[in-house]
């Protein structure tokens, strides 16, 4: 199998070879931009095929998605496709009921994941292929018409593994006919026999639904890789999506990462995801506490709680929920799945605008710092993408008190409003920080607010900064780092101690630096989980500076670095310098986890020579 950073260099391999004019759907134009502003709510308009595409727009504008375990295998369980159809129809199946089941959770799509393994590679469709499962009646196409008739989407998992063919005691796959059908043998129970019988199914599906919007891969096969599967794909549907399970593969459109538990916050799934923006990513979890990822006869509790924090803190970092329910032989959800989507759907229309039309702030798109705030506040930051200065900060955890102190990451705060009830709320701005006071309740799972600002202020143009480190791997350079593209970034090439020099062109003040390092690797330490820390991010550091580069002298500055996703601070008081010189000497990862030990990549590094300052006192 390629390795992850072996795939991260073949993606950055394709940014000389597609140039494309689009930006994201929705994200303000230059054209729309008041002088001088920056654009936090705009993709770079050169991005690779596998990272952005114009087939991607729907996907990138969804806020969730809704994901269907559904086959042979839903309890009670069933041995043969006519006895499941039976039960299926007679139950009262109805596609409207899914597709309105995700409108509630305010999904824009669904996945239907039947013909998977664990489930009896059941085909809820008419096929001419012999091989396993099929019905007579078309479930699949009449969801596909019922989702678009409401605007929504439907994706097909599709599975590459044959290992479950005799799950639960019965043989789910039929070599023999399936070889009849080909005119040669054919064992279904192997990977390559199995790869060659579900590419034609993949053909077969493409054939005869042209409204679907394309396919969720379980991870990949062999044979498909050999015969061109997705070189055809995009051939003859190349307005449909690619998605791939827990692997970065360049030419699929979106990676999902699949239930992350451990963090704490216990809903913060982003600090277990590994898949960097501008990539498009979901979390693939289940809403149940308990039990399979399909129908095993429970009713499992939903913890309220957790799946709103999950949902949340995932569109604060761009990523997609895609919420998977255990859906009965007749379509229906278990009571408390039900009871859960009912009080999303009253739960989220008063905060919807902070999710539609966002993107997830304090990464590529700037924005305040997310995280771990004052007084065991806790929560994300999302940014308008019509309206660059418009965020909003999601208090997903409250603090023990009424005030809430967060970074502003440069930003000029003007107005700062609670969203549900429309109250102004006094702020004080200093040091780089905004405090926001006079909340006099806090929501349960998200207290929202609406937060104004200017331009950001304070920040040296990246232009104007030239980067240089002492070593980087091929193709990373330090240019990377203050290159304003998080497309591009720098590599220590897995030399640590390593160093990073920031020459500002002339002497001049310096009050913090500003690093976004490269979301690549979890966050949390997994320590009581019996796995060590994961993070390739900076720990121990060392801060110099210099008139002339050559002479550095002591430290100004030594510290630890805290393992968290987004922008963090190093914040510093030189009146006037040239040279900055960021000494790392350690990174979080441990030497038990070699994918992350010892690694470290850098997307921006911003120099600030001030913090805006300001108040609004409201009576």
């Amino acid at each position: 199998m390629t390795s992850r950073r072996e795939v991260l260099k073949a993606t950055g391999a394709l940014m000389g070879a597609t140039v494309l004019t689009g930006a994201l759907s929705g994200a303000w134009t230059a054209s729309a931009a008041p002088r001088g502003a920056e654009r936090p709510g705009a993709l770079p308009s050169y991005l690779p095929e596998g990272l952005y595409n114009r087939r991607q727009r729907w996907l990138r504008s969804a806020s969730a998605g809704l994901f269907l375990h559904w086959g042979m295998r839903t309890f009670p369980g069933y041995t043969d496709a006519a006895s499941w159809e039976d039960a299926i129809t007679g139950g009262g199946w109805d596609p409207n009921y899914w597709v309105d089941e995700a409108r509630k959770l305010h999904a824009s799509y669904l996945v239907l994941a039947s013909f998977h393994s664990r489930l009896g590679y059941s085909r809820a469709w008419p096929s001419k292929i012999p091989g396993s499962a099929s019905t007579k009646r078309d479930f699949l196409g009449e969801l596909i018409a019922a989702a678009k008739a409401k605007g929504l989407h439907v994706i097909l998992y599709m599975t590459d593994d044959p290992q479950w063919h005799a799950e639960g005691g019965h043989e789910q796959l039929d070599s023999a006919a399936y070889s009849a059908y080909k005119g040669k043998q054919v064992d279904l129970t192997t990977r390559p026999g199995f790869g060659e019988y579900s590419f034609d199914n993949f053909v077969e599906i493409m054939n005869n639904y042209p409204d679907l919007s394309g396919f969720w891969i379980d991870n990949d096969n062999e044979y498909w890789e050999q015969n061109g599967l997705y070189a055809l794909i995009r051939q003859r549907r190349p307005s449909w999506l690619l998605s791939n399970n827990n692997e970065d593969t360049p030419i699929m459109d979106t990676v999902s990462n699949e239930q992350k538990v451990g963090m704490v916050p216990a809903y913060d799934y982003p600090a277990a995801v590994w898949t960097p923006m501008p990539r498009l990513t979901e979390a693939c979890y289940k809403l149940p506490s308990k039990g399979q990822w399909w129908f095993d006869g429970s009713d499992s509790t939903v913890d309220h709680g957790l799946n709103v924090g999950r949902f949340i803190t995932n569109a604060g970092s761009s990523i997609k929920s895609l919420m998977a329910e255990t859906a009965q032989v007749n379509g229906r959800f278990p009571a408390n799945q039900e009871a859960f989507n009912n009080f999303l759907a009253s739960y989220l229309p008063a905060i919807r605008e902070s999710i539609d039309d966002t993107v997830g702030g304090g990464y590529m798109y700037g924005g305040l710092q997310p995280g771990a705030w004052n007084d065991g506040a806790y929560g994300v930051v999302t940014i308008s993408k019509r309206d660059p200065f418009l965020q909003y900060v999601h208090v997903t955890t409250p603090p023990t008190t009424g005030i809430l102190t967060i970074r502003d990451n440069g930003y000029k705060i003007v107005r700062v409003t609670e969203l549900r009830s429309g109250k102004r709320l006094p702020f004080e701005q200093k040091d780089g920080r905004v405090t926001i006071s006079g909340i006099a309740a806090w929501d349960p799972y998200d207290t929202v607010l609406r937060v104004h600002t200017a331009a950001r202020e304070g920040l040296y143009p990246q232009r104007q900064i030239t980067s240089t480190a002492s070593a980087a791997a091929d193709g990373f350079p330090a240019t990377g780092l203050t290159d304003g593209s998080f497309v591009t970034w720098w590599d220590s090439g897995e030399a640590l101690p390593v160093t990073v020099t920031l020459d500002l062109g002339r002497r001049l003040p310096v009050s913090f630096l500003a690093i976004n390092q490269r979301e690549w690797s979890p966050t949390y330490n997994r320590e009581t989980f019996g796995r060590k820390e994961d993070s390739a991010r900076i720990k121990d550091y060392e801060v110099y500076v210099s008139d002339d580069g050559n002479e550095w002298g002591a430290p100004i500055l030594t510290g630890v670095l805290e393992s968290a996703r987004g922008v963090r601070f190093v914040d510093l008081d030189v009146p006037r310098t040239r040279y900055v010189r960021l000494a790392v000497n350690t990174t979080w990862a441990a030497a038990t986890v070699p994918a992350f030990y010892q690694k470290l990549g850098i997307d921006e590094v911003r120099v600030g020579w001030r913090s805006p300052v300001g108040h609004d006192h409201v009576d």
